[in-house]
């Protein structure tokens, strides 16, 4: 017998006009006698697994659709709906399927620009440096000790990108590289305190990504850090990079608390030449602040303590050093913007002036660290640095770690897992005003290692840092 084709209202459609057909077959919808004029039917439909709708029989009633013939359209109407349910399955799994690859492939794009950026920031250091034998051997020596360290990479890597704790390329101006990486802590039972930290790289290289291991050791002991990105040379000279940093500050002590921070505990660091310029960035607001800059969108009186790793801080000892290091005094000074400006971006000597005396009594309390076997900055910038502080009346102290190098407080170490000295001396003066975390420090397990020790060894002594 032929089908009809009877038009069936959707509810589920926003107008009343707009029909879906549903084919019913008289060979597999048996009516039985005594049947209302109405009979209430289970069917299948395009939309939905089940559809109950009320359908008026469009032949007389009569008992020949009973029999084998309804155990037979019974068992086919079973089969029907087994098969659109499997349908339903594979295509929920498809769905999810795609969707797991269509978040990695999303994750991969963000990471491929970022690796891109990496790359183009070596081959610029390299193009700066030369390729004198020094360098030729210096760069052999570096690929070595990034070979040594690779798995460490490796990891610190995939959680930079893959973590749900790091907020990426966090927009703090409208300046090119004005970003920063937000590091959380697990535990969100409270307001905790920051980290801002600016990275290093020769003012030619830094980029935010290099603190992802700081950030994420902190972060494990409910310290939130966050990593600013600045201009680098020759995109930007110093007073940019200054500039730059000066405004991820602001950022952090102004919005730092919407992420889950205490602005009342941020703390300022840097490492290499993220030391200098961060130490820049805070002498130079202490200025403005005294009466003698322009306008301020942060103040020193937030920053309880500043932390300065590896760095250096007065440039007219340093010039001649990087000099013969291969950092050249040409370039060197095309990044300070010139032999005049050496005083106004050497930390050391601007505290000094006597006409600063107001300024410099702003400044928090100071903690160098510094590593003695560190060829790139002599351990005495930070020695010199502090002595110098302490004369003019700013607590300040200088904790110099014995046979480090300069990357040894900063990667190495960390790497190696456990406890070492810097990292927990870095926790314990940023809990020292908190007994409750005094007493998860205490408890807190052993950090990770992330390379084998020969490993380590080896990029001890290959490294050309």
């Amino acid at each position: 017998m032929p089908s009809h084709i009877l038009p069936v209202t959707n509810p589920n459609l926003h107008s009343s006009k707009q029909h879906s057909y549903l084919r019913i077959d008289p060979t597999t919808m048996p009516l039985k006698q005594d049947d209302p004029i109405t009979s209430t039917r289970l069917v299948s439909s395009p939309f939905e697994d089940e559809t109950i709708i009320s359908v008026r029989p469009l032949l007389s009633r009569t008992p020949s659709f009973a029999g084998t013939t309804t155990t037979s359209s019974s068992a086919s109407y079973q089969q029907r709906r087994r098969r659109v349910a499997s349908e339903n399955s594979l295509s929920s799994l498809s769905d999810e399927s795609i969707g797991q690859r269509q978040s990695l492939a999303r994750e991969v794009d963000r990471a491929a620009p970022e690796t891109f950026l990496l790359t183009r920031l070596g081959l610029k250091l390299l193009r700066y440096m030369g390729v004198g034998y020094r360098w030729i051997m210096r760069f052999l020596a570096l690929g070595c000790y990034s070979l040594m360290l690779f798995p460490g990479f490796i990891q610190v890597g995939y959680y930079y990108f893959f973590s749900g704790r790091v907020l990426r390329s966090i927009v703090y101006g409208d300046q090119p590289r004005n970003r920063l990486d937000l590091y959380l802590p697990k535990n969100t039972d409270g307001p905790k305190p920051v980290v801002a930290f600016v990275t290093g790289g020769a003012w030619i290289i830094g980029y935010k990504a290099w603190g992802s291991l700081l950030g994420q050791q902190l972060s494990e002991r409910d310290i939130m850090v966050a990593c600013i990105d600045y201009r680098n040379y020759p995109q930007g000279t110093m007073s940019n990079m200054v500039e730059d940093a000066s405004g991820g500050i602001s950022f952090v002590c102004n919005k730092i608390a919407e992420y889950g921070g205490d602005p009342n505990r941020v703390y300022l660091m840097g490492q290499s030449a993220g030391a200098h310029i961060a130490a820049c960035a805070l002498v130079e607001q202490a200025i403005k602040e005294a009466g003698e800059g322009g306008s301020t969108t942060w103040s020193v009186l937030q920053i309880k303590t500043y932390f300065g790793l590896s760095g250096g801080y007065n440039l007219f000892n340093l010039v001649d050093y990087f000099h013969s290091r291969g950092l050249y005094r040409s370039i060197f000074l095309s990044i300070m913007e010139g032999e005049e400006s050496l005083r106004r971006f050497s930390p050391e000597v601007i505290v000094q002036d006597p006409n600063l005396k107001k300024a410099v009594s702003l400044l928090p309390p100071i903690v160098l660290f510094h590593g003695t076997a560190d060829y790139s900055i002599p351990a005495d910038s930070s020695k010199s640095f502090a002595e110098t502080l302490q004369s003019v009346g700013v607590r300040a102290e200088s904790i110099l770690y014995e046979g480090k190098t300069h990357t040894d407080l900063f990667l190495q170490d960390p790497m190696r897992g456990g406890n070492d000295r810097m990292f927990e001396d870095l926790v314990s003066i940023i809990h020292s005003d908190d007994r409750e975390a005094q007493a998860k420090d205490e408890v807190a397990p052993p950090r990770r290692r992330l390379v084998p020790e020969f490993m380590l060894q080896l990029a001890h002594r290959v490294s050309p840092f």
